[in-house]
């Protein structure tokens, strides 16, 4: 049993059980034994490997889209570049320097971090100084981004926000919940009838579990508000699907899926990201990743890259074109998010 398993087992005990979304955030954030505030999970080292560490590629693209959206909406000065849930910054640190050569871009740029991981903050700022002097800062929430025009890009974030789950029992809905038999966690239900919220709707099969995300719903309405009244532009890139059917809660630890009450604080907890409330405010703009990055020209930029490369550095980058375009890799089943400001320009990378 790891420390912070130890510790719910106590809380449940005294207080009974707790919701998905509490053990969620209690094994991500946890400030001792939490996953994400002792750790770098990423790479090869970590747990998992995001698009911006498959390629550099990913990252130039992105900060390209959004350079351009920037110069479609007249430049605008001073701006806040944001960044969701920043990892190790790589992501960052591909978009600032792909962005470079736009004029103006870097100059206007006001860097801003959404990062509550103090180990991960230190990891940002190495990696985001090697490419930019542009003295980011850190805050922990989306509802302190500053009052001005927002470029922001939220790359495999809103995946690890806690989320609640109902399960239909004799056509009513019943929050799942997290217990105890025989001082072991174990999944059961709220024995009251529960009405979720944006999905009361849905049909109630029996034994079907449907998800909630709405601290991701939270977010986004904290990000659009600064859309509509400053305007810019949102990417949000996640695995994930349009309307949330089924239970997706899983677990990562040591690249390998476990039980997701098996090892608290010591696995990544996710859950695939509903993106229809995410998108309840128009305008917005969905489609794959792999055609995202297609229509913004990854095939190009694969064979440049490849004309310097040879052996298995070549197969190599081959492979990462692959891994992040491909249907049956990361192609489909990323999707891309994109929200804006009314009447604002058509982001580049969308039909």
């Amino acid at each position: 049993m790891t420390p912070l398993a130890r510790l719910l087992v106590q809380r449940i005990r005294e207080t009974g059980p707790i919701t998905v979304a509490d053990y969620m955030a209690e094994c991500l954030l946890h400030p001792v034994h939490g996953y994400y505030t002792t750790r770098d999970p990423f790479g090869a080292a970590g747990d998992f490997i995001t698009a911006p560490e498959i390629s550099q590629m990913f990252g130039e693209l992105l900060g390209l889209a959004l350079a351009q959206s920037w110069l479609d909406r007249g430049s605008p000065k001073p701006f806040t570049l944001a960044e969701l849930g920043p990892g190790r910054g790589t992501l960052m640190a591909d978009i600032l320097r792909a962005t470079r050569g736009v004029p103006g871009f870097h100059a206007a740029v006001q860097l801003v971090l959404v990062e509550a991981s103090p180990v991960l903050r230190q990891m940002q700022q190495q990696t985001i100084s090697r490419v930019a002097d542009l003295g980011p800062r850190w805050i922990e929430a989306a509802g302190d981004l500053p009052e001005q025009p927002l470029f922001l890009v939220a790359n495999e974030f809103f995946d690890a926000l806690p989320i609640h789950q109902f399960q239909s029992v004799n056509g009513a809905w019943h929050e799942r919940l997290i217990g105890l038999r025989d001082d072991a966690l174990t999944f059961g239900l709220a024995e009251g009838p529960t009405l979720p919220g944006t999905l009361a709707t849905q049909q109630k099969k029996d034994g079907l579990i449907i998800e909630e995300g709405r601290i991701a719903r939270l977010i986004m309405r904290q990000v659009q508000t600064r859309l509509d009244h400053h305007g810019g532009l949102a990417l949000v890139v996640d695995y994930g699907g349009w309307r949330s059917r089924g239970d997706t809660l899983q677990a990562l630890r040591a690249h390998a899926f476990d039980d997701p009450l098996a090892h608290p604080g010591e696995a990544d907890l996710t859950a695939h990201v509903d993106f229809e409330p995410l998108a309840e405010q128009q305008p917005y703009f969905y489609t794959t990743q792999g055609e995202f990055l297609t229509r913004l020209g990854i095939d190009a930029r694969a064979g440049r890259l490849a004309q310097r490369l040879s052996g298995p550095a070549l197969e190599s980058h081959l492979a990462a074109h692959r891994r992040l375009t491909h249907p049956e890799e990361m192609g489909s089943l990323f999707k891309v998010l994109a929200v804006t400001s009314a009447g604002a320009p058509p982001p580049p990378g969308f039909a």
